[in-house]
């Protein structure tokens, strides 16, 4: 449990998918600490006995959970939660899956895969993939989110204007981020915690790892924000950038088949170079390699780079 913390919010006050109907788990006042109880993305339905079969099983009705959600007293539309990300408190295990039919390359990659992991959760330290890789460690809240204005129940999956599945792996310790407020009260809700994750996470999964997230939650009045924006503390990439990088590029006049493209030969050269499999190259490249539009203006080609750093195997 958190100390310093205002509130407490159990796992058991889950809920799959956005809707303003449902009852807040907690009313709290603005610049409330607050420890949620995070589950992972598959809603405790992967585990550390668990195989390939357990993927294919999945049932997509219970994954990306997320906790609450909480009333923010006198937060009404047109102003902005303010949430200082004060920590992470991880659990240790986490997996990486290849779902088929998701993910930058499911035409390429139709087949289930599943990678566990076991990290130590109190060091950080890189986390081993195969015999040879070692993944450095970030966590953060993949799906951090106030509820949508618009009536009914909506799928968690895609991100919003309020904020929801953003995948956003600068989401970490120390970093400020402002979201819409699109009902009164917020009904704000955080979950789908992850060890680590690559920009652009393009198998569609990361390190999904149950873990707590504590952070404070403050009220910007009257702040018109249209849609989320953060403030990060200090560099984003440090735990990454030691020894450099391997980058490959995709070019052309489509922003998407260039990142496939650009992913596609990051996965060829990692199976070649280090005799992986490749969809196990794939779901490495989904943990901790960055993708980036390197140019956007020199039409009618654009230039998309995918970012593998080096010190995972050095």
């Amino acid at each position: 449990m958190c100390n310093n913390c205002d509130y407490t919010i159990h796992g058991r006050h889950h809920h799959f998918g956005w809707d303003n109907s449902f009852a807040p788990v907690e009313r709290v006042a603005p610049g409330s600490t607050i420890e949620f109880e995070c589950l992972d993305s598959s809603g405790g339905q992967l585990k550390p006995d668990s195989t390939v079969a357990d993927v294919t099983a999945l049932d997509f009705g219970k994954v990306n959970p997320v906790t609450g959600p909480i009333h923010v007293d006198g937060a009404e539309p047109g102003d902005a939660l303010k949430i200082t990300i004060e920590g992470f408190k991880p659990s240790g295990f986490g997996w990486t899956a290849n779902i088929p039919g998701f993910g930058l390359l499911a035409d390429d990659f139709k087949e289930p895969a599943l990678n566990l992991w076991k990290y130590d959760a109190t060091s950080l330290a890189p986390a081993l993939y195969g015999r040879n890789a070692r993944v450095p460690l970030k966590p953060f809240a993949g799906t951090i989110g106030n509820a949508p204005a618009e009536a009914g129940l909506h799928s968690v999956v895609p991100p919003r204007r309020m904020g929801g599945n953003l995948d956003i792996r600068d989401l970490a310790a120390g970093t400020t981020l402002y979201l819409p407020v699109e009902v009164a009260g917020a009904l704000f809700s955080v979950g789908d915690t992850h060890a680590a994750q690559g920009d652009g996470e393009v198998c569609g999964t990361a390190i999904e790892s149950q873990m707590n997230a504590v952070l404070t939650i403050d009220l910007v009045k009257d702040a018109r924000l249209k849609m989320p924006r953060f403030t990060t503390p200090g560099p984003v990439t440090r735990h990454l950038d030691a020894k450099g990088y391997e980058v490959t590029t995709g070019v052309g006049p489509d922003l998407m088949t260039g990142a496939k493209e650009a992913v596609a030969q990051m996965v060829d050269l990692l199976a070649g170079q280090h005799g992986l499999d490749p969809v196990d190259a794939y779901m490495l490249c989904s943990v901790c390699g960055d993708l980036r539009i390197s140019e956007i203006v020199d039409m009618p080609n654009w230039v998309v780079s995918f970012y593998f750093p080096r010190c995972v195997f050095e």
